[in-house]
């Protein structure tokens, strides 16, 4: 039988001569004695019992402390590697918009020195081919002078010719 505090307070004893009966308080007291021994015993033990519950309540807190900064550590990890893909995307992708205007100036520069070359061929070409057509003229003006000086002088000689043959006829006649 369990003794609880009111079994305690209720607890009577019949009056004897000197009063209570020794043996029913001394019976009681060893009830009471062992129940409260029990107590204390179930009392330590339950204590032992929350003391390694509490340990383990710890332990485990700790655990979850630790996985959620090493969750917290790998979002941000997570978030780091993200950032900085992004930005070393961006980078990328400026540098390569930058090589590219470069080409597209270092080709637009090319292009723009062809068209000036081709320009300056061209310029060289009708100059080229003007003082060719002034050479030519100026031998052809020299060619024409030379053949009217060569008819002159064939007209002179036949005039000549036909002077003294006018005269060689004339004396034979």
């Amino acid at each position: 039988m369990k003794l609880t505090p009111l079994d305690i307070q209720q607890q009577r004893y019949r009056k004897t001569f000197r009063g209570y009966d020794v043996r029913e308080v001394d019976a009681f007291m060893e009830l009471v004695k062992n129940e409260m021994e029990e107590v204390v015993t179930e009392n330590n033990d339950l204590t032992q019992k929350l003391k390694e519950k509490m340990d383990s309540l710890q332990e485990y807190k700790e655990r979850e402390q630790t996985i959620k900064e090493t969750m917290l550590t790998a979002q941000q990890l997570k978030n780091d590697i993200s950032t900085n893909a992004h930005k070393e995307a961006e980078i990328i992708i400026a540098e390569s918009k930058i090589k590219a205007e470069e080409l597209i100036n270092n080709a637009q520069n090319r292009y723009m020195e062809i068209i000036n070359e081709l320009k300056e061929l061209r310029r060289q070409k009708i100059q080229l081919e003007a003082s060719l057509r002034a050479i030519l003229e100026t031998h052809l003006k020299m060619l024409e002078t030379e053949v009217i000086k060569e008819e002159h002088v064939i007209d002179e000689k036949i005039s000549i010719i036909a002077g003294k043959s006018k005269i060689s006829n004339g004396k034979q006649s």
